[in-house]
């Protein structure tokens, strides 16, 4: 398996990964999944500081996905940015996520992001964990901030400083 940056034609494999994830978790807060044509344009839109990377399998399949994103839209929050990861469910638990998410931490510190935040659906231990053991910590509880499935949802704030502020 590499890592490598993502283009068009990848995005009905990450079409599948993702509304996968929009039909049966909290992982995303979507409700409605994507069209084929929407996920390439989110795609299209997706570059530099802020492109794309897939896990490409052995095989050619792709295992996972991950992406950094403004934080906010005001200019004051320009050297912040989220991560966004996603793995195939066939493939959990193989280390994609863990492989994903280093190289986003690295790129952000790379393009010189002060901070990266990552907002997790509480309750998923798994993400929770995966974060802090790649030098996240918990900052924060926003309480009840999404409904999904008829039930209200937590969202856990972690953050990783990448550059010193002293």
């Amino acid at each position: 398996m590499h890592l490598r940056d993502a283009s068009v034609s990848d995005a009905e494999a990450i079409l599948e990964i993702y509304n996968h994830q929009v039909l049966t978790s909290t992982a995303t807060f979507d409700l409605v999944p994507r069209t084929l044509e929407q996920q390439q344009d989110w795609l299209t839109r997706r570059s530099g500081a802020h492109a794309v990377i897939v896990a490409e399998l052995d095989h050619g399949g792709i295992g996972g996905f991950g992406a950094l994103s403004a934080y906010r839209e005001r200019a004051g929050y320009a050297t912040t940015v989220e991560d966004s990861v996603y793995v195939a469910g066939s493939n959990q638990r193989e280390g994609i996520g863990r492989l994903l998410l280093e190289e986003l931490v690295r790129r952000a510190r790379s393009h010189g992001f002060h901070a990266l935040m990552a907002k997790i659906v509480g309750g998923h231990e798994a993400s929770i964990e995966l974060h802090r053991q790649c030098g996240f910590e918990i900052v924060g509880t926003e309480r009840e901030v999404g409904r999904k499935f008829g039930r209200w949802l937590d969202v856990v704030l972690m953050e990783q400083l990448l550059t010193s502020s002293r």
